[in-house]
């Protein structure tokens, strides 16, 4: 527990208007996508690098947990704070833009910077920052960086670890730390900025992030391909890619998502269609881009693409994006609570994996709705039950052990972009053998010996 002069210190570090322990703040700061609640016993908010490694200093020495927090918009609770302590909230203070060098495309940020600004303030000048998650408009980069967040166009531009350059953290003993160099190459020494990476805030608390920007494209165009099969579709995805598409994005949406766009947002989408790929194609001249265009719809009709779809405009474009923007939301109309996982596989092995997932989905009698980026693999399984029926809840939580077990037997991965947290840190057994998890605890240990910071987490210890 925290006694008074605890608060007394943090006040005495950051000022009394950015240090709260009232019933408000708590449960403000007690819950994240998750809808989990574990209340702190303290929300402090750090001005600037030093107050973060005088708190961490603090906190090491009495023995304080800390769970650093950006918007708290992270879907597997790694903002959770589930042993009390304190919130350290970087969204308050640490939230500028500090640099963008045109020169040599590169942006210096805080971590709380959201990061649509970023794409915005980067755009104004004609570069681009790629990482796109569905949180765009209110996720921090810091979280981002923390959970090595995806997006739409992870097909072509990859994730969020594929633009940091180098970073500054501060570890849990209140020691600064610099990762990485704004070089394009830098093989001097371990590659501590990977390992701090999706860490989800266990090792260190990031403080300054240095992203690389590049050449915004001059053309966009956005496509829809309308197949009868979810099978169909899946070949169409990796066929197309190993024949030389480069799509942004390549989403996909099934059968039931269709039918629940259709029934409860009134979508306008063929009644027959068994599954829908939705994407956009750019690049700086209009022969590149109708490049693209001919050579998916070409893939696509070749794997029985009942319709391709060209967007002629900018408001056709975002025609054809609202389904896949509304998909989340429209699935309620299967179960009142989705049990939501981002699994990832190689492309190759999409139409596998969807069978087995809707076989399992049959095995218990769920509804399994499937949507998310078909063009690097990563889908959104929703095993959908009723949330007031425990049996049935039990019963979705053993669908997705099964899901899982599945999915790594097949080469892929736990989590394409949500990260472990707390809710699939149970089942990270089934990823890891014991030898790679006390690797793990390693380098926490490493990093963290007294596990002050976000501990529970990935599977480590409490």
């Amino acid at each position: 527990m925290l006694d008074k002069k605890h608060i007394k210190h943090f006040e005495k570090i950051v000022g009394d208007d950015n240090v709260y322990s009232d019933k408000a703040h708590l449960i403000a700061y007690s819950y994240d996508a998750t809808r989990t609640r574990f209340e702190p016993e303290a929300v402090v908010f750090p001005r600037h690098e030093e107050d973060v490694s005088s708190i961490l200093s603090y906190c090491n020495e009495q023995g304080i947990v800390i769970t650093p927090r950006g918007a708290g918009s992270g879907f597997t609770g790694g903002a959770l704070p589930t042993n009390g302590g304190i919130i350290l909230g970087m969204e308050k203070h640490m939230n500028k833009i500090l640099e963008i060098d045109l020169e040599n495309m590169v942006a210096v940020v805080q971590p709380g910077v959201i990061n649509m600004d970023l794409q915005k303030a980067a755009e104004e000048i004609g570069l681009f920052y790629p990482p796109d998650p569905a949180s765009e408009e209110y996720s921090t980069l810091g979280g981002n960086v923390s959970e090595n967040a995806g997006g739409m166009r992870a097909a072509k531009y990859g994730i969020t670890k594929d633009y940091v350059m180098a970073l500054r953290a501060v570890r849990a003993n209140g020691d600064i730390i610099r990762a990485g160099k704004r070089t394009i190459k830098d093989v001097a020494g371990y590659n501590t900025a990977g390992i701090l990476i999706a860490s989800e805030g266990t090792l260190a608390v990031l403080t300054e992030l240095t992203l690389k920007l590049i050449p915004k494209p001059k053309f966009t165009k956005g496509y829809m391909g309308i197949f009868p099969s979810v099978d169909d579709a899946m070949n169409a995805v990796f066929k197309s890619l190993a024949g030389g598409a480069n799509p942004v994005a390549m989403e996909f949406m099934d059968a039931l998502v269709v039918q629940a766009l259709k029934e409860k947002l009134g979508i306008d989408l063929p009644a027959d269609a068994g599954a829908l790929l939705i994407g956009d194609v750019d690049g700086n001249v209009p022969e590149e881009v109708a490049f693209q265009l001919e050579t998916l719809e070409a893939s696509f009709k070749e794997n029985n693409a009942q319709e391709f779809i060209i967007a002629h405009d900018k408001e056709h474009r975002d025609e054809l994006w609202v389904a896949r923007r509304n998909a989340s939301q429209s699935i309620t109309i299967f179960g009142s609570k989705k049990l939501n996982e981002d699994i990832s596989v190689p492309r190759s092995m999409l139409p596998k994996a969807l069978k087995a997932i809707y076989a399992i989905g049959d095995k218990y009698n769920f509804k399994v709705p499937c949507f998310g980026h078909a063009g690097d693999g990563n889908i959104h399984v929703n095993v959908m039950v009723d949330g007031s029926n425990q049996e049935e809840l039990d019963k979705g939580h053993q669908a997705i052990e099964e899901i899982f077990q599945m999915v790594v037997d097949m080469g892929g991965t736990l989590s394409g972009e949500h990260g472990i947290g707390t809710s699939k840190a149970p089942f990270m057994g089934i990823a890891f053998n014991e030898m790679e998890i006390q690797l793990f605890r390693d380098i926490k240990k490493s990093f963290d010996p007294n596990n002050i910071l976000n501990p529970g987490k990935m599977g480590l210890p409490s």
